[in-house]
Order: C-alpha cells, then sequence, then structure tokens
C-alpha cells in the first residue's frame, strides 16, 4: 500500500491552482495537524496498521509547517502507517519557504526525495502564474536542500504559459538542468475553472501560447532532456536512470493507496479483491467534523480500463500478462479489435507481450483512449 498525505496551507494561493489549498495560518495548520493525527488513527482501526511502500506528502505547500509541526505530525501518522523498509519518502516543497530547520526536520522522519515546484525562470512568466519565488530563490533552495543530505531531487517545470516563448521555455528547461535535479516533471498548462488565470484568458486579458508554438516546447523538452541523460518514462515525467518516481508509478499501475487529509483520495481493495474509492471531504469545516467520505465501488470493467487508461501513459504500456493475471483473462477480449483499430492507426505499438502509445499516440493520448472506452 501507498500513502498520501496531504497537507493544504500555502504562502499564498497561484493563479493556475484549483487543488484543496489555502493561505497559512498557524493555529489552523496546528488544529489540521491533529485531525490529520485523528484521522490515521480511524483508518488504522478500520484498515488495519500496515507499513507504507511508499509515503508521498504533497500540497498545497507542505515546506511552510513549522518544523516542529511537521515533525508531530509525521509522528503521528507513522504510528499506524510507518515507511516500509527502503520506502521512497517525498514531499513536496516550494522554492522561497525552504530552511534548514525544516530540511532537518523531514529528514529526521525519513524523507529521502524532494519535489520541487519550480515551474519557469523569467519573472514576468512566475508573476503571470502567481508564484512566490524567483529563480535565484529556487537555485539557494536547491543549495540548502543538498547541504541538508538530500540527493533525490524533483523539479516540476510547466509550459504553455501566456506570455511564454519557445525561448523562455528552453531557458528555463537549462536553468532547471543547472541544477542537477534527478527527476523532472514538464507539464503543459492546463487553465482551471473557477481560478484567476482561467478568467483572465476568459476576459482576452492573457492569451496562451498557440498549438504549433506549445508542441514546439514539448518537442524542445524530448531533445534538451534526452541529451541530459533523462529517460522519459512517463507522458510528463522524466528521470535519470533508478530515479524514476515509484509513488507515482504505484498510481499508474494501480496500486491500492490511502490518503489522508483534506480531499485526499484512497484506492483501497479488500481480500476478496473488491475495490473502492473514497474522497475525503474538500473544507477544512468538513474535514474537522469528520464528515463521511464519498465513497463508490470499482466494478470490473471500470478497473480493467483503468489499467488501460494509467497504464498507457508509461512509455513501458501496459503489460498483456499483468493483466490477464489481474483479470483471468487476456487483454484481447474486451479490447482486442480496439487495441488493433488503435495500431493499424499508429497511435499503438504491440511488441514483446507489451501495448504502448507511439509518439503520435502520446500527442493524441485523449483521442486514443475515448476510442478503448466502452
Amino acid at each position: 500500500m501507498e500513502l498520501y498525505i496531504h497537507i493544504p496551507f500555502c504562502v499564498r494561493k497561484c493563479r493556475y491552482c484549483d487543488f484543496a489549498s489555502f493561505a497559512e495560518s498557524g493555529t489552523a495548520m496546528a488544529d489540521y495537524a491533529d485531525r490529520v493525527a485523528e484521522e490515521a488513527e480511524r483508518r488504522a482501526a478500520e484498515i488495519g496498521p500496515q507499513p507504507a511502500e511508499t509515503v508521498y506528502v504533497g500540497g498545497g505547500t507542505p515546506s511552510v509547517l513549522p518544523p516542529e509541526l511537521t515533525e508531530r505530525l509525521l509522528r503521528s501518522v507513522f504510528r499506524f502507517f510507518p515507511p516500509a523498509e527502503g520506502a521512497e519518502f517525498t514531499v513536496e516543497a516550494n522554492p522561497g519557504t525552504l530552511t534548514r530547520a525544516w530540511l532537518d526536520a523531514v529528514r529526521k522522519a525519513g524523507c529521502s526525495r524532494l519535489s520541487m515546484g519550480l515551474q519557469a525562470a523569467q519573472p514576468s512568466v512566475l508573476k503571470t502564474l502567481g508564484r512566490i519565488h524567483s529563480a535565484r530563490q529556487a537555485a539557494d533552495s536547491v543549495k540548502l536542500a543538498r547541504e541538508a543530505g538530500f540527493r533525490d531531487l524533483n523539479l516540476d517545470l510547466m509550459f504553455g504559459i501566456p506570455g511564454q516563448t519557445l525561448a523562455d521555455w528552453r531557458e528555463t528547461l537549462d536553468f532547471a538542468l543547472s541544477l542537477e535535479p534527478t527527476h523532472l516533471s514538464c507539464y503543459g498548462l492546463i487553465p482551471e475553472e473557477g481560478t484567476p488565470l482561467k478568467a483572465d484568458l476568459d476576459a482576452g486579458r492573457l492569451a496562451l501560447p498557440d498549438e504549433e508554438t506549445e508542441r514546439r516546447m514539448y518537442d524542445e523538452a524530448l531533445r534538451t532532456l534526452a541529451e541530459a541523460g533523462f529517460i522519459r518514462y512517463e507522458i510528463s515525467n522524466f528521470a535519470l536512470p533508478g530515479h524514476e518516481c515509484r509513488h507515482n508509478i504505484g498510481y499508474w499501475t494501480r496500486v491500492p493507496y490511502l490518503g489522508l487529509g483534506l480531499s485526499a483520495a484512497s484506492l483501497l481493495r479488500s481480500p476478496n479483491g473488491e475495490e473502492r474509492r473514497e474522497t475525503n471531504p474538500a473544507t477544512l469545516a468538513a474535514y474537522a467534523r469528520m464528515q463521511p467520505r464519498e465513497t463508490e465501488t470499482v466494478d470490473r470493467r471500470e478497473a480493467q480500463f483503468e489499467t488501460l487508461m494509467l497504464g498507457l501513459r508509461m512509455t513501458r504500456g501496459v503489460s498483456e500478462r499483468d493483466y490477464a493475471a489481474a483479470f483471468g483473462e487476456p487483454i484481447g477480449l474486451r479490447y482486442g479489435p480496439r487495441l488493433e483499430s488503435l495500431r493499424r492507426g499508429g497511435l499503438l505499438e504491440h511488441a514483446e507481450g507489451r501495448w504502448f502509445l507511439t509518439r503520435r499516440g502520446m500527442d493524441v493520448m485523449n483521442a486514443a483512449l475515448v476510442e478503448l472506452m466502452d
């Protein structure tokens, strides 16, 4: 089982963010840590205490929590769901919020990997996103993390931002590589409803780069990162060999996971193989009152489609043997004609018992997945 802990606090909410996050407050953070500790104890009573094969603390901005509160929260959760021997343990952080005391606190708790939201290297692009840091602060934060003993580091980068040029993106890639990360996540901006950035786009105050420019940005990432020794193992994720994110691979291969905290989701599997998806309340008030989680059963047909949908995000694709072991039937029984149609159309390849998207298929992944839906 994997473990996710959500920290919903930020210094300031970014202009593109639609996650459950809020401006930081000392009292609210302490109360929230207590509620997460209580939830961990309740969940242990429901599903049994068990070690976590991976741990991921995300947000929000986990690095805004005071060090002593961070230690207390993690200690209380790990009473019931401790990291397993050799577990990957990632914590997200934002440049400009890191302190040596906080880094020492998460290291003491067992954290082995940091994920930082760099996003861009240009002040104007960062301002458009509503980010609070500068490129210089990002470099200083990486230096501080190295001094604290962190060697495994992911940087999040974003392309397709209003006002961002291809030259800006090249500069961002070069700057990110100069910080010597072991992993890079390169995401195309998706303007979400209800965010200030989307409102500006709808009102014509901002405009996205055209489709051709965005395509060239993605191509530039593929070329630049390959030359630097990074392997693309998922549509948006690149790693030096041996530094792939095990936690995210767990999501894409449907490993059961437990989510603790505001709006956190879980995928749980009973001993007889039945699956359910659960989602915590999305407001602080509802979470504090321990309102019931939203729960839905994942039926066999949905689980089969998710196996394809998530597996095809990865460059290694979907194993016919693993699919058959999971569902007791060959992948071709339900999907054979549709897979063959996509293969003839140049969107899928089939080799050595695996189905995987071609480069063209990666570019139009959503269209390919629609063809596989019942």
